[in-house]
């Protein structure tokens, strides 16, 4: 795997692509969470240190008639210039005169952001003639976003093709979510237990599927837990249930017992009578849930077995919410089980967090910095756990 580390960037210009998909106030415009500007930090600063100049591209949010104020990554220019302690430049295009003489204007150690790539819908389509453009902002390529790494853009993917295998590389960052990858799915120590939620069975299928070959544990909660209990005959009242999904969850749960790998389930929950976080609640068992009654969370005795499990494993997956953390009355399973892993983790046990609601969850209980691992791309890093391959990293190593 070809990285920054192994390049000497003096006298060169690397043109970045990052993954500065930030979110924004609705009314100021003022990113109000700067995790994704900070993973960057590292790789620009390696560049720009050495004596390099850095071209950064990104998309933020979803435009869909072309440039629009609210999508303008403009706005990340004044916090990213305090985060590395020195002036952006921006440009209010991506390619084009003004975006290519910009960035051959730039001195040693300076930096320069264009703006958002989704501004032209050939950025999705993967356009050969505008990936050519964006190849024009540098001599070096770098691609440091694994959070768009599943998905072949013209940025991502087709721009690799300008740059030889020497001048294409992964950054820091990158480089770190696909060794955390393939150190758990293909380098682990046993047990090896993954723990994961959500709402939907299907968006978990394919994950499910390739743990059933890796694992030894698996752990299942969220609301998708509910269309298992269906599946086995069981009352779950008004909980979500997917009954398109019921023969399913029937076949991962007999595949599991064929294969030797144990599927935990939780026995208990915290049910409500309704989606609210003001709705009575009362505890009761997972598969005997009266009617007008729904699992939001899990119980106690799903609580104490799942820490259980955790705390006797060596590595650790968590994909996903325990119930819905985001309503105080229902948080707590999640919180505990993050609790759980990071104690494990402590203990010696290699843990990685991936997803976008579990690495809510991890940064909302400031528990980000107690286990091994917090992946930044939910929807890359699922697939690289269902087992495709991920175009933005086959294009750095072609």
């Amino acid at each position: 795997m070809k990285t920054v580390s192994q390049f000497n960037f003096s006298g060169h210009r690397a043109v970045i692509r990052v993954d500065f998909n930030v979110p924004l106030d609705k009314q100021t415009f003022a990113v109000t969470d700067d995790n994704r500007l900070r993973a960057a930090l590292p790789t620009i600063n390696k560049i720009i240190n050495e004596g390099g100049a850095v071209v950064l591209m990104s998309h933020l949010g979803r435009p869909k008639t072309g440039p629009e104020d609210k999508y303008s990554l403009r706005h990340v220019v004044q916090p990213l210039s305090v985060l590395l302690a020195k002036p952006v430049q921006f440009v209010n295009d991506c390619i084009g005169d003004v975006a290519v003489n910009a960035a051959k204007n730039l001195k040693a150690g300076e930096i320069l952001l264009v703006e958002n790539l989704r501004f032209h819908p050939e950025e999705e389509k993967g356009d050969e003639l505008f990936a050519q453009e964006l190849a024009k902002l540098g001599d070096v390529y770098v691609n440091d976003a694994f959070g768009t790494a599943h998905r072949a853009h013209a940025s991502t993917t087709i721009i690799a093709k300008y740059f030889d295998a020497a001048h294409k590389m992964f950054g820091f960052l990158m480089a770190a979510e696909v060794a955390a990858g393939t150190k758990v799915l293909h380098h682990h120590e046993k047990p090896f237990t993954a723990i994961i939620g959500g709402a939907k069975v299907t968006d978990k299928i394919m994950i499910l599927e390739r743990l059933l070959e890796k694992a030894d544990n698996i752990i299942i909660g969220g609301g998708m837990a509910y269309t298992f209990f269906k599946a086995m005959g069981g009352n779950i009242g008004s909980s979500l249930c997917e009954a398109d999904k019921l023969d399913t969850a029937k076949e991962l749960l007999e595949k599991a017992k064929t294969k030797g790998v144990q599927i935990l389930l939780p026995v208990d929950s915290i049910l409500a009578d309704k989606f609210d976080n003001a709705a009575q609640i009362q505890s009761g068992d997972s598969n005997n849930i009266p009617d007008g009654w729904m699992g939001l969370d899990i119980g106690e005795k799903a609580i104490q077995q799942f820490t259980d499990v955790i705390a006797a494993s060596k590595t650790i997956l968590w994909n996903g919410p325990m119930g819905v953390f985001e309503m105080e009355n229902f948080s707590k399973g999640t919180i505990t089980i993050a609790k759980a892993i990071a104690a494990a983790t402590k203990s010696g046990a290699y843990s990685l967090v991936g997803g976008g609601d579990s690495v809510a969850a991890v940064n909302k209980f400031h528990l980000a910095d107690e286990v091994s691992y917090v992946s930044t791309g939910g929807g890359a890093m699922l697939e690289f756990f269902e087992g495709k391959v991920l175009p933005g990293v086959a294009a750095i190593e072609a």
